[in-house]
């Protein structure tokens, strides 16, 4: 008795252990570190209190739609539209309160257009049946022309009676000096964690991902929780665009531009399967740190910034290849 119980401790940690080394967020993380530690050393900037309050609240707007998007891929299915969202959703806030209306009511007719925009996604991807990029695709020039309309293609900067209250929304560090942004998206990440660990809505997003057909004949019902994924990914670029509005103390409408490929790039590097069944919270928001820190990098090593996108493609690459081989290794 006392043998098998050694052994089968023994297997716990190896699982463990395995399980940790078999991570891609870890290696993400790891590589973080390291690259820390060497930049900390070759430039006198990295390390300085200010670089590293922006790098933390920088990667946070990524990240915050990262994990939205986490989930939608673990569905295996993908979300174009996010950075047209919030730049829909953060123009919607700014209309609002430049009206005169208060705060409450822009973060609430925000939060109800990203609901309605992922509401219209997902019935025509769940129940309609269209392709998630098609749909999605479309929905990226539908929202950005949206915002262009709303605003009249205009600067919005001037926002009511709550102007202040909204910069100190995203722009404020109410907690022991930590940028606000950083503590909603630990919220948000603790959220998601939870939900997809621990709630039955979680394990119907990776049985969803892992096999549909299987889930549709085990009775989960894939329509609706398709439908509830993009509004997720939707809401998750509201809310981004509402802290993001409050950082820059202005809304354009290009702002999200191109936020959809680093917002994708932060949850495959972070682990995320493309295929779908696969992805975690934390990869998203350590996937989101990581692509920072090359950011942050390329400026301080005085590479030109053009490269920064070879950097960023090579990482995703690297985190596929890593993907590919982990699911030979489960293979055999």
């Amino acid at each position: 008795m006392t043998t098998t119980l050694d052994s089968t401790i023994a297997k716990k940690q190896e699982t463990f252990l395995s399980h940790l080394l078999g991570n891609q967020a870890f290696w993400v993380f790891i590589a973080i570190i390291v690259a820390s530690l060497f930049l900390s050393q070759a430039t006198d900037a990295y390390a300085t209190t200010k670089n590293l309050y922006n790098i933390s609240r920088n990667f946070t707007f990524v990240a915050i739609i990262a994990l939205g998007m986490t989930i939608v891929i673990i569905t295996g299915g993908i979300d174009l539209s996010v950075g047209s969202v919030l730049c829909l959703c953060s123009m919607v806030l700014g209309v609002v309160m430049h009206a005169g209306y208060s705060i409450e009511a822009g973060i609430a007719a925000s939060i109800a257009t990203a609901l309605i925009v992922g509401a219209f996604n997902g019935i025509l991807i769940a129940y309609i049946g269209l392709p998630p990029f098609v749909v999605t695709l479309g929905m990226l020039s539908i929202a950005r022309s949206l915002a262009m309309v709303a605003s009249g293609n205009t600067v919005v900067f001037e926002f009511g009676p709550d102007h202040d209250k909204l910069l100190s929304l995203g722009g404020g560090a109410w907690f022991y000096g930590i940028a606000n942004p950083v503590l909603y998206m630990v919220v948000l990440a603790l959220l998601t964690g939870f939900v997809l660990k621990w709630t039955k809505f979680g394990r119907h997003i990776f049985a969803i991902g892992g096999n549909e057909h299987a889930a549709i004949l085990t009775g989960v019902p894939v329509r609706r929780i398709k439908v509830a994924v993009y509004m997720i990914s939707a809401m998750s670029a509201g809310i981004a665009g509402i802290v993001q509005t409050g950082w820059l103390g202005a809304i354009t409408t290009n702002i999200g531009t191109g936020k959809e490929l680093d917002v994708i790039a932060a949850a495959v590097i972070g682990g995320a399967a493309l295929a779908g069944g696969i992805g975690t919270a934390i990869g998203a928001v350590v996937g989101a740190a990581l692509i920072e820190v090359i950011r942050n990098s390329l400026g301080l090593l005085g590479i030109n910034a053009f490269w920064q996108g070879c950097v960023i493609g090579g990482a995703i690459l690297v985190a596929v290849l890593f993907d590919r081989i982990a699911n030979y290794r489960r293979a055999d």
